[in-house]
C-alpha cells in the first residue's frame, strides 16, 4: 500500500474501504500541493470500528496477563521505531514541523511512550487487598475502562496519539483512534505497527473523520471513555456531551502561557532556549510560553534579546535540518495568524521583527516569526491563543505583578520562570496557576503528568497519572463472618 494514498480505514484488524467511499486530500504545507489522499469514515464506519473494539475487549486481548500485554506493547514500540524516520518526514510534509524537531517527537517519541507504559504495567498487580477499618478486608481490583475514543489534533499527531494509545492499551482497553484530516496519513503508522506487532484484531482501529463523524464517535453508546486533545472550543463541546452521558473524559486543550523573566535571569540561557520554549513547532504548540513578561529594570535588555534571537531564526523548507521555522499547517491557519498580527498592529503595539509573510517564501503557508512589545496583558494578542510564531512582551514592576499578569488568563497549561536561583524559580512556579511550569527550560517528561487547569482542560496524561484514567476501580468487600 502506498503510504501517501491511504484510501482504506483500519477496522477490526483489516483494511476496509469506507462505506461512503469518501476521501480527503492531504496538502503539503511547504508546497501547497496534494501530498496524498486518506479515507474518511462515515457514521456507519464509526459503528463498525466501535463494534470491533467492543468485541476485542472480551476476546484474546482480555485473556492476556499484564506481562503478555507488555510484551505486545514492546513489539508495537519496536514497529513504530523501525518506521520512525519515515513517519517523522511524513508529518513534516503534512503540517510543516521542522524535521529536526519531528525526528524526535514524531519519529521516536511514540515508541518511547509505548516502552514506558509496557514497563509500568509489566509487574503491576491487578488488585490489592486492604484491611477494613470495621473488620474484614476489601479487594480493590483495577479493570480496563473499556472502549476508548481517542481524538487527536494535527500539530503533534504522533506523540499526542501515543499519549492516549499507550496507556489505554497498557490498561487493557481497546481504542478507536480518530486523527485530524490534515495529518491523517501518518496516523496509519499505528495501524501498520499494530499488524506487525500482532495485536489482536479490533484492539486498535484508525478512522480519520470530519467533524460530524467525530461528534458521532464522542456520543456513541459503545464508547466508554473519550480522550481528546484540541481546541478549548471543541473541548467544551465534547465535555458537555460526556457530562450529559456521565462518560469519563480527558481534555487537553489550549494555552496562553507566560515566561516570567526575572531580574536574576541569565538572558543568554533564555535566548538560547527561546525557540524550543516559545516558538517550538512554528508556534503551533499549546503549552508554548508566548507571553514574555520582563521586569522593567531589564525590559530593554529582554526586548533586544528576544528580538535579535527571533530575527536570526531560519525560515524555510521544513525538511532542511537547518530550518527553525517552517510553514503553518494550512492556508486557513496562516490567515488566522496573520489576522492576529493585524489586530495587534491596529491596537498600536510595536513590532520589532516580523509582521507578515516572508518575502523569501513565495509558496507554502509561511508566517514570519513576529515580536510585539509594550503589550498590555488585556490585549487580544495577549489573551487569545494565536497558535503561530507570534510573541508578545509585557513589562512588570515587582514579582507580585508578574505572577498576577501570568495568572490573568483563562488558560493554565504551561509557563516558565527564568532565574539563576532554582529555589527562587520553584517558589515562583508554585504561585503560577498552571498544570505545568518549567524553570529555565520546558519539556514534557514521560514519567510526569501533563495537563492543564481552567480552560486548558481536565485530567492528566503521561506518567502513572496518565495510566490511571484508563482503569475502573472495583471494590470487593469481605466480612469477618
Amino acid at each position: 500500500m502506498n503510504d501517501l494514498n491511504r484510501n482504506e480505514l483500519f477496522i477490526g484488524g483489516r483494511w476496509v474501504a469506507p462505506k461512503s467511499g469518501a476521501t480527503t486530500d492531504v496538502i503539503e504545507a511547504a508546497t501547497e500541493k496534494v501530498l496524498g489522499t486518506s479515507a474518511l469514515a462515515s457514521e456507519a464506519d464509526i459503528d463498525e470500528a466501535v463494534a470491533s473494539a467492543r468485541a476485542a475487549l472480551t476476546g484474546p486481548w482480555a485473556a492476556l496477563t499484564n506481562a503478555e500485554r507488555a510484551d505486545l506493547l514492546d513489539r508495537f514500540a519496536a514497529a513504530l521505531k523501525a518506521r520512525g524516520r519515515d513517519t517523522a518526514r511524513l508529518v513534516t510534509r503534512e503540517n510543516g514541523m521542522p524535521i529536526a524537531l519531528s525526528n524526535g517527537v514524531n519519529g521516536f517519541g511514540p515508541a518511547a511512550m509505548f516502552s514506558y507504559y509496557a514497563g509500568l504495567i509489566r509487574e503491576a498487580a491487578d488488585e490489592d487487598v486492604r484491611p477494613s477499618a470495621f473488620g474484614g478486608r476489601t479487594v480493590v481490583r483495577r479493570e480496563p475502562v473499556g472502549v476508548v475514543a481517542a481524538i487527536t489534533p494535527w500539530n503533534y499527531p504522533q506523540p499526542l496519539a501515543a499519549m492516549k494509545l499507550a496507556p489505554a492499551l497498557a490498561a487493557g482497553c481497546t481504542v478507536v483512534l480518530k486523527p485530524a484530516p490534515e495529518t491523517a496519513l501518518d496516523a496509519f503508522a499505528f495501524a501498520d505497527a499494530a499488524l506487525e506487532a500482532g495485536l489482536p484484531a479490533g484492539v486498535v482501529n484508525v478512522v480519520p473523520a470530519d467533524r460530524e463523524a467525530s461528534a458521532y464517535l464522542v456520543a456513541h453508546p459503545g464508547v466508554d471513555k473519550v480522550a481528546f486533545t484540541g481546541s478549548t472550543t471543541a473541548g467544551r463541546a465534547i465535555g458537555e456531551v460526556c457530562g450529559r452521558l456521565l462518560r469519563p473524559v480527558t481534555l487537553e486543550l489550549g494555552g496562553k502561557s507566560a515566561a516570567i523573566v526575572t531580574e536574576r535571569a541569565d538572558l543568554d540561557v533564555f535566548a538560547k532556549n527561546l525557540l524550543e520554549v516559545s516558538l517550538v513547532n512554528n508556534g503551533q504548540t499549546c503549552h508554548a510560553s508566548t507571553r514574555v513578561l520582563a521586569q522593567r529594570s531589564r525590559y530593554a535588555e529582554v526586548v533586544e534579546a528576544v528580538t535579535e534571537t527571533v530575527r536570526a531564526l531560519t525560515v524555510g523548507d521544513p525538511l532542511d535540518k537547518a530550518t527553525n521555522i517552517g510553514p503553518l499547517v494550512s492556508a486557513a491557519q496562516r490567515e488566522r495568524v496573520l489576522g492576529y498580527i493585524e489586530a495587534g498592529r491596529a491596537d498600536g503595539y510595536r513590532i520589532t521583527t516580523g509582521g507578515g509573510r516572508p518575502a523569501s517564501q513565495s509558496v507554502g503557508w509561511f508566517v514570519e516569526p513576529t515580536v510585539f512589545t509594550d503589550v498590555d496583558n488585556s490585549a487580544r494578542i495577549a489573551q487569545e491563543e494565536i497558535f503561530g510564531p507570534v510573541l508578545t512582551i509585557t513589562p512588570y514592576g515587582d514579582e507580585d505583578e508578574a505572577v498576577s499578569i501570568a495568572n490573568d488568563s483563562e488558560y493554565g497549561l504551561g509557563g516558565t520562570v527564568w532565574t539563576t536561583d532554582e529555589q527562587h524559580g520553584l517558589d515562583l512556579a508554585a504561585r503560577i496557576h498552571s498544570g505545568t511550569v518549567g524553570v529555565n527550560y520546558y519539556a514534557l517528561d514521560l514519567a510526569a503528568p501533563f495537563g492543564g487547569v481552567k480552560s486548558s482542560g481536565l485530567g492528566r496524561e503521561l506518567g502513572p497519572e496518565g495510566l490511571a484514567p484508563y482503569f475502573n476501580a472495583k471494590s470487593v468487600y469481605f466480612g469477618t463472618r
